[in-house]
């Protein structure tokens, strides 16, 4: 599905910039198509196959897309490493996908050692995009259309902190696709691309945009200021990202100096959003706003519409997309009426096939009766709307970023001056939740600060990961049978969250 949109995109709308890098030199849609063609038949000459992964470990470059294409037209897996990991991160997703080739940059092939790698100089022109593995003028061998080949793995820390590999096919990305922009061609503008290719939204989400004739500018390194600058100077239509990023240009001191008025809508999702922040959204913006909810396995979900009600996108986030299924489940998986708080399903075609190479874990990501388990709790009020009540693990979003706290912990706990440790999200502002680290001090050591905590794990972790926050204490509440008490915990470092609230009666 991928590969036929690239090249269709391509006759439709010729020498249209499909991608800008944040240089400002740009690929035409034919560029795309054509370097996609010309690289799929490197990887040919390599040895690349159908059904082999490829790992791409690059920053957010025109490459990444080209790579992607060129991959999708041989039928093989593009699993994309986020860059924002710290190395031995990006090294332990590699290790699970087991690529045939990693394709990454000079400066970054280091966390591919002793893998089959192609490393590259990052273009500056479309000339020089891939040109270690282009065979120019060629093209791949033909490829039968299969809507159940696998297309892409898009790595997911699920919910045990593990690095796992969400599945998807052609069918699912038509259906995305489908949902986000129907069968219309045409229609796209600018765009302002996130900092996170390797995301959900980057890799499932390309076909709908190459149909639309976006043109997608992408950037390097998210920071506000930059981001309403680009906003203003391109005059994009629509802004999306996660609820941080909306936080983080409502506090740029210039906000009011740029001109917002050819913007049309904000979308947002990827982590929790309070009321407040929304309603400053709207009214700072001067424009609608809508909520996304999903996780990496469901591939799509629930929202509000731009022509909802104020109140639907600042305490819930909304109904199921079309063709999508939502049940609200208890431990057993036994369907729960509505206005009573469980786990959260989601069925539809978007859904994943699977981990990748881990059908433990895909068993254990699927509820007994259909649909994937996105581990968040929630509950269905009297208007229909999903309203979020936390998380069934202990997990907490920073920033759109998903962070496990049993992760965090075990690293934290090898620091010199720590004799127990636990990690709890509290709620913020900017960050949707930041990491509190709890921390009972050993004996006879210097009692550890927060500097100290994030430059000992830094090397370690992704900077998202580190905590944000330290609180000192004698012991850890312990519940009767002696495990962290995790909901005391809560209580202790975020008593008064600015939450959606409890269930209506």
């Amino acid at each position: 599905m991928l590969a036929e949109t690239v090249s269709e995109a391509a006759c439709r709308f010729g020498s249209r910039p499909a991608i800008v890098a944040e240089e400002g030199w740009a690929l035409g849609f034919d560029d795309l198509d054509r370097l996609a063609d010309e690289v799929a038949s490197g990887l040919f000459e390599s040895g690349v196959r159908e059904g082999d992964v490829v790992a791409v470990v690059l920053p957010p470059v025109p490459e990444h897309f080209v790579t992607y294409a060129a991959v999708a037209k041989l039928g093989a897996l593009t699993a994309a490493v986020n860059p924002r990991l710290a190395p031995v991160e990006q090294r332990a997703v590699l290790e699970l996908a087991e690529p045939a080739l990693v394709v990454t940059a000079s400066t970054m092939a280091a966390v591919a050692d002793g893998m089959p790698t192609a490393v590259v100089e990052l273009g500056t022109s479309a000339a020089t995009v891939l040109r270690e593995l282009r065979v120019v003028g060629a093209a791949p061998p033909p490829l039968a259309p299969d809507p159940d080949r696998p297309v892409a793995v898009v790595f997911t820390s699920g919910t045990t902190g593990t690095p796992k590999g969400a599945v998807f096919a052609g069918r699912q990305l038509e259906f995305i696709t489908r949902t986000d922009v129907g069968t219309q061609w045409g229609g796209g503008g600018p765009a302002l691309a996130g900092s996170a290719l390797a995301h959900l939204g980057p890799m499932t989400k390309f076909p709908g945009n190459l149909r639309r004739g976006s043109t997608q500018h992408l950037t390097t390194a998210w920071r506000a200021p930059d981001a309403l600058r680009r906003i203003a100077e391109l005059g994009t239509p629509v802004v999306g990202g996660v609820p941080t990023q909306l936080a983080l240009m409502l506090r740029d001191p210039g906000f009011d100096r740029y001109d917002l008025s050819r913007l049309r809508a904000i979308v947002i999702g990827g982590g929790p959003a309070t009321p407040s922040l929304v309603r400053e959204a709207r009214r700072r913006f001067n424009v609608p706003l809508a909520v996304r909810f999903s996780c990496t396995e469901a591939g799509i979900g629930t929202g509000t519409s731009l022509e909802d009600p104020d109140e639907d996108a600042e305490v819930s986030v909304g109904r199921p997309q079309p063709g999508v299924s939502l049940r609200i489940v208890d431990p057993t998986g036994a369907d729960l009426p509505s206005g009573e708080i469980g786990e959260v399903v989601l069925s539809s075609p978007a859904v994943m096939d699977g981990y990748w190479r881990d059908p433990e874990a895909t068993a254990a990501a699927f509820a007994a009766r259909g649909g994937v388990r996105t581990g968040d709790l929630g509950w269905v009020d009297h208007r229909g709307r999903l309203r979020l009540a936390g998380r069934a693990a202990e997990r907490f979003v920073r920033g759109g970023n998903n962070v496990h706290p049993i992760e965090v912990e075990a690293v934290l706990a090898d620091h010199p001056g720590v004799a127990t440790v636990a990690v709890v999200g509290r709620s913020d502002p900017v960050m949707g939740e930041v990491g509190v680290a709890v921390v009972v001090p050993r004996p006879g050591a210097p009692v550890p600060t927060l500097e100290s905590l994030r430059s000992f794990a830094e090397s370690r972790l992704a900077r998202y990961k580190l905590p944000d926050r330290l609180q000192v204490v004698e012991r850890l509440p312990l519940t009767a049978m002696d495990k962290v008490d995790r909901k005391a915990l809560q209580q202790l470092v975020d008593p008064e969250p600015d939450g959606p609230g409890a269930p209506e009666d």
